[in-house]
């Protein structure tokens, strides 16, 4: 098995702040906001801090009132406008021919497994995937697929380790069938997959004739950070999804694409899995609206990160999982023998700062649309507070 796992890239550039966006990014049609868009005020010092995901974001008020006037239809004929016109501009930013509209992100990733895959078929990908770790193994449940995880730093791995993971030809061998790429990486603290590394991923994928699927659950995230177009990141693959309730804002959803055929087959499996609608428009209004002002945004989110990581890098008894924050997520963990993780978690919690305990016995906190700067300033300053408060309480045991 090891000669499986090949070698993958470590991470580098220390400290990059990240890009800030260009108007270039986002090719979509409709209307550019003329007001600034929205953003929360900060929070008062007595009020929840929720740094445990970007999923926490709330509609605001502009979108909620978009969602009021949406124009809607049967989503199922086909005549939703708002649905459709939704549809049309994903595909557009992300440069495919078709795009389908779906509850959730993990309906996306298991749907295109589902068309993707036969069963008994093999998806290679970094060993810390979504699709691997977080979707209650819905690949083999639903699609009857295996997975095969290759070891690499912060989730980016290389095209000679697919070569190295695609399983020779013979009756008691899977086929290999696809390969998946998550943009950003989540479990490697938010790293984002440049375009050297997904061409030379997507090469290897061709070489052996797989598909090449992404899943982009923080794709704009990435798009805003580097400066490179969506539709430039998603060149290189047959398929990928945009999400709407993370960094975008929205209460449900996402947005997969790929080729006509492909999604043509993606709506059989929308109405067999039961995620079929009527009038989505209400919903998709809610996506159009986060296209048009919230995704400039993202840069503010990924300064906060930054800003947050510098707190943390400056608290003794702290280390960062990466020096590098790349867009919106801070990973860390407590050194300090006697102090837990978990200790500093629960003690963040119950002083107003919400975050998450993720694996490896790690605390990740992820900035978002309703999370400001002087939240993050006092985030950071109650962090300190709680390391010295649990290191004078240990002395004092003592």
């Amino acid at each position: 098995m090891a000669n499986r796992q090949g070698n993958c890239y470590a991470f580098a550039s220390i400290g990059r702040e990240p890009a800030r966006p260009f108007p270039h990014l986002f090719r979509t049609r409709g209307q550019k906001p003329s007001a600034p868009p929205e953003r929360r005020p900060a929070l008062s010092t007595n009020h929840l801090i929720d740094l445990y995901s970007d999923t926490q974001t709330k509609p605001s008020a502009g979108m909620r009132k978009a969602m009021a006037d949406a124009e809607v239809g049967d989503e199922q004929r086909g005549e939703d406008p708002s649905t459709n016109l939704l549809q049309e501009r994903v595909a557009e930013l992300l440069g495919k021919e078709a795009a389908l509209f779906l509850p959730s992100g993990t309906m996306c990733n298991q749907i295109a497994m589902l068309v993707h895959c036969r069963q008994g078929d093999e998806i290679i990908g970094a060993e810390v995937t979504h699709l691997f770790t977080s979707e209650a193994g819905g690949a083999s449940a639903l699609a009857g697929a295996q997975t095969w995880p290759i070891r690499c730093e912060r989730g980016i791995f290389k095209g000679a380790d697919v070569t190295a993971a695609v399983r020779a030809p013979g009756r008691h061998n899977p086929i290999s069938r696809v390969v998946i790429i998550e943009q950003t990486v989540n479990r490697g603290g938010g790293a984002i997959w440049s375009i050297d590394e997904i061409a030379d991923v997507a090469a290897a994928t061709k070489q052996h004739g797989l598909v090449l699927h992404m899943d982009g659950a923080r794709l704009m995230n990435a798009a805003v950070s580097s400066g490179v177009a969506a539709d430039i990141m998603t060149t290189h693959v047959d398929t990928a999804w945009t999400d709407l309730s993370k960094g975008l804002g929205c209460p449900v959803g996402g947005v997969l694409v790929g080729s006509r055929a492909f999604i043509d087959e993606a709506w059989r499996w929308k109405h067999r899995l039961g995620g079929a609608l009527r009038q989505s428009g209400i919903l998709a209004a809610a996506g159009l609206y986060a296209l048009d002002h919230n995704i400039q945004k993202l840069a503010e989110d990924h300064e906060n990160a930054v800003a947050l990581g510098n707190a943390v890098a400056a608290i003794e008894g702290l280390k960062l999982f990466s020096p590098r924050i790349e867009s919106n997520m801070v990973f860390f963990e407590s050194t300090l023998p006697e102090i837990s993780s978990r200790q500093i978690f629960e003690t963040l919690l119950a002083r107003g700062v919400r975050m998450g305990m993720t694996y490896g016995n790690m605390i990740r906190a992820v900035t978002h649309l309703d999370v400001s700067s002087d939240d993050i300033t006092r985030a950071g300053e109650i962090l300190g507070q709680v390391v010295a408060d649990l290191k004078a309480g240990l002395r004092k045991a003592s």
